[in-house]
């Protein structure tokens, strides 16, 4: 670990020359990247300097104490020593964490896709439900988000909706939320009282570059028809909506979100390539199972990974096997003591191979 630190510092230090180099600074595109390169090494070489330093520290608090007669000296050594300690050890355990290989569309951002599963219309108003809880998280966050396409009941309920979400970190944090969420709660149509279940799946994929997925256009059947409202009631009055099938997948986007076919039609290749990116990174994974051990859950769409108890007021993660009793305030976008013990978890199942 310790020979990866310091590469890592050598290389920071490296970085730091070219940049104030006039000849790279007149260079804009190259410039940026050497500085988003430092910006990613910056927090491990910041705690491995804080590191080294505590462990200066920490032989001068030793040899203070082992040849200092002042009994009142030695003491304050002695609980600097055990403060250093503590320091050192979590210091250790943070570096293990910040050299943990990173996942490279962590900074990405996320087209986030909801589906309505088997439950009808209780399903579909589950399905808005959590549109609107992950639309408050990333308000909550000060994400951007944009709605590519909805397919709603018209009473609250969704049964399809994509929505691109726009921020810093934000695929890091929202690619746990991939699979089914399963409700249980008495609809209101229920005269008896049963409770009912039903469930939705989410899926969140990176938004990707053109770069990165090669999307021949003859692959597209590219439709285009009149956008629709609630009930089919016409909200457009020009062929606008735009309907992309990719062929040899099978594949099927639609946008109708803007009035703009042109603009629909470029929000639906976004999508397009951000799902086909998705299948090949599943079909490389299916090759790599064993890898896929070690992650949160097995990233399986089919598999339920959290269930939202209505009559409790709970909400249950299954892969961390967390209960929080706070239903109404996590629907409301409160979602981070899960998200952040999902995190903890990947980052605890990646150190057992460090």
């Amino acid at each position: 670990m310790f020979d990866k630190l310091d590469f890592t510092l050598e290389k920071y230090d490296e970085l730091s020359g070219k940049v104030a180099d006039p000849a790279i600074i007149s260079n804009q595109p190259e410039w940026r990247r050497l500085m988003k390169e430092m910006g990613e090494l910056e927090p491990i070489v910041k705690e491995y300097k804080a590191y080294k330093q505590a462990k200066q520290d920490l032989d001068d608090a030793r040899e203070i104490f082992e040849t200092e007669d002042d009994e009142e000296m030695r003491e304050m050594a002695r609980e600097e020593i055990r403060d250093l300690e503590g320091r050192i050890a979590q210091s250790e355990q943070t570096l293990k964490v910040l050299l943990l290989p990173k996942d490279p569309n962590d900074d990405k951002n996320v087209i986030l896709e909801v589906r309505a599963g088997t439950g009808g219309e209780e399903a579909a108003l589950f399905g808005g439900d959590l549109l609107r809880m992950y639309l408050r998280y990333a308000e909550r966050r000060r994400w951007k988000t944009e709605i590519i396409d909805v397919n709603d009941t018209g009473i609250g309920g969704v049964k399809e909706a994509t929505v691109l979400i726009k921020g810093k970190g934000a695929y890091s944090r929202l690619k746990y939320e991939s699979g089914v969420h399963r409700v249980q709660r008495v609809p209101e149509t229920e005269s008896s009282g049963r409770i009912h279940t039903s469930a939705a799946s989410i899926a969140v994929l990176p938004e990707v570059d053109d770069v990165e997925v090669d999307l021949d256009p003859n692959d597209v059947r590219v439709d285009v028809y009149r956008a629709s409202g609630n009930g089919g009631q016409c909200v457009n009055t020009t062929d606008s909506a735009v309907r992309l099938t990719h062929i040899p997948t099978g594949l099927v986007v639609t946008c109708q979100d803007e009035k703009s076919q042109i603009k629909n039609k470029e929000k639906a290749f976004k999508v397009l390539k951000s799902r086909l990116y998705d299948l090949y990174l599943q079909e490389q994974n299916d090759k790599i199972a064993a890898d896929r051990k070690s992650q949160v859950g097995s990233g399986d769409r089919s598999e339920r990974i959290r269930t939202y108890n209505f009559p409790q007021g709970r909400v249950t993660d299954h892969r961390i096997n967390v209960t929080l009793y706070k239903l109404d305030t996590f629907l409301d976008g409160d979602i981070d003591e899960i998200v952040d013990g999902l995190i903890t978890h990947d980052q605890a199942e990646k150190m057992k191979n460090f």
